[in-house]
């Protein structure tokens, strides 16, 4: 390993994007672990405003320059982040974990474990969700994910797809009274702009279709609640229907407002701080992760109670 018992264990954690607080909060559960050992230092970093795979790979390096012992990392694109970072730590004895979003079966070997909500029972909740709202028998939907390649979102996307016609491979087509938008799904590469706009764009149509998002982004925008207040009554008569992961403060305001259906939050924080545990205690005691896959909670947040259900860190 690349510590000296007598130094910190320093531990890098790198999400899909910096300025998002979902990685926020998964950082503040490294930190607290930190606080109860104060043997390990939590380095945070990754891409400043989106997902983009160069930036997320580039922030890694840079702290495999500054001296990391171990990483924690949110994949966006399981190759590009193989390629260019978990080869060169896999070579130094550096080992990883992966949290919220895991690398491709085929790359598992370059990480221990991976802490995080199962991503496809997640995209499953998510359809049921939608299901709860509507009591048409025919729907479209629209589905907004992130980065194209990025393999949490394609498991959600997958979820979402069974849970509305019992098949996960291809896009919706009428099975069971469902079918996807011809423009959808709609990658938004997590740009907070591009998000709203392609919200927008489909809002502002004679007949929106369903919106579902598989992560927080348009959500995470300053102005969506400017933006969706003239949408307001049709929300709540469920003429529009918006379904979004993630609970972040700011969707709860959102939530609450009534500009958004429903979300469903995970456990960012616990991400953070159990992944650092398994880090240290492999670190420090060369205990290995016992399963492959650590599954966190996930919750559901309704107008009704979105001040109750869930912490934010």
């Amino acid at each position: 390993m690349a510590h000296q018992s007598a130094a910190k264990v320093v531990i890098g954690i790198v999400g899909k994007t910096k300025n998002d607080t979902f990685y926020q909060q998964a950082f503040k559960g490294c930190l607290h672990f930190g606080r109860e050992h104060p043997e390990i230092e939590c380095k945070y970093d990754g891409p400043k405003d989106f997902q983009d795979i160069r930036s997320q790979t580039m922030a890694i390096n840079r702290l495999i320059d500054q001296g990391i012992d171990g990483l924690i990392v949110a994949t966006t694109d399981s190759q590009h982040l193989v390629t260019h970072s978990l080869m060169a730590l896999k070579s130094k004895n550096i080992p990883v974990i992966t949290f919220d979003s895991d690398l491709l079966e085929k790359h598992q070997q370059y990480r221990l474990t991976y802490v995080g909500s199962n991503n496809f029972d997640f995209g499953v909740a998510l359809g049921e969700q939608v299901k709860k709202l509507t009591n048409k028998a025919n729907n479209t939907i629209c589905i907004q994910s992130g980065h194209h390649t990025t393999p949490n979102l394609n498991k959600r996307i997958a979820g979402v797809r069974y849970a509305l016609s019992e098949q996960a491979k291809t896009k919706l087509t009428g099975k069971n009274g469902w079918r996807e938008d011809s423009r959808c799904p709609m990658f938004s590469l997590g740009k907070r702009e591009k998000s709203l706009e392609q919200l927008m764009s489909l809002l502002n149509t004679d007949n929106p279709p369903i919106f579902l998002a598989v992560a927080g982004f348009a959500q995470f925008n300053p102005h969506y609640v400017n933006a969706l207040g003239p949408y307001k009554q049709m929300i709540e008569n469920k003429d529009i229907i918006i379904v979004s992961a993630d609970t972040e403060e700011i969707q709860l305001n959102v939530l609450s407002r009534g500009l958004s259906s429903a979300n469903i939050g995970q456990n960012p924080f616990e991400m953070g701080r159990l992944s650092t545990k398994l880090m240290h205690d492999y670190i420090l005691y060369n205990k290995k992760p016992t399963q492959s896959h650590y599954y966190t909670d996930f919750h559901y947040c309704t107008k009704n109670n979105a001040s109750t259900c869930t912490i934010n860190y």
